[in-house]
């Protein structure tokens, strides 16, 4: 069998590292979870490489994605972000982030440990596919529509199902690399 990179990263040397070293590594960490869940929401509509390319403006400009601070943004903070040129000026992405952030810490106060919420979603161990071509990665799963159905409940936002299993793939939830690409060994180990 061919050994080659999963082909939707191209050859951008930004969109090959990351394919290359994050994505779908598995991920445990809560705050590392909420950010990328932050960020995936971010892409709605977009391409991820452009998310991608603002991650570290994302989070200069959101406080290291530290829920507790931005939980408390009010609306002066709200336009100041919307000034922002390094991160997506639109209204209801900005406020989908404050509003993601009171979520986790409602959650959190609840006794509810991100993570373990997210990964049950997938037993709590990754899933591992056999995808030959790209044409058989799917865009949603029941998984994804049950992770972004509780999340909704939960008061999260921008987080369709399209969108969590974008981040299910991202986080290592699922090893959605193709089978010839030399990361989906390496996701396993």
């Amino acid at each position: 069998m061919d050994s080659q990179r999963c082909p939707w990263c191209g050859t951008d040397p930004q969109y090959v590292a990351y394919h290359d070293t994050q994505w779908g590594r598995p991920e445990y960490d809560p705050l590392a979870l909420f950010e990328k869940l932050c960020l995936d929401g971010q892409q709605a509509g977009l391409s991820w490489l452009i998310i991608l390319r603002k991650t570290e403006s994302y989070r200069a400009a959101f406080d290291d994605f530290n829920p507790e601070l931005i939980a408390q943004y009010d609306e002066a903070k709200v336009e100041q972000l919307l000034q922002d040129p390094g991160i997506v000026r639109n209204r209801l992405k900005v406020n989908s982030i404050i509003k993601n952030a009171r979520a986790y810490l409602a959650l959190q106060q609840q006794g509810v440990d991100f993570s373990a919420f997210l990964w049950g979603f997938v037993g709590g161990a990754p899933k591992v596919n056999q995808w030959h071509s790209m044409a058989e990665v799917p865009t949603s799963t029941p998984e994804s529509d049950a992770m972004s159905k509780a999340l909704k409940k939960a008061g999260f936002n921008f987080v369709g199902t399209t969108i969590c299993y974008a981040f299910m793939q991202a986080v290592g939830m699922v090893n959605d690399h193709l089978v010839q690409c030399p990361q989906h060994q390496e996701c396993q180990q």
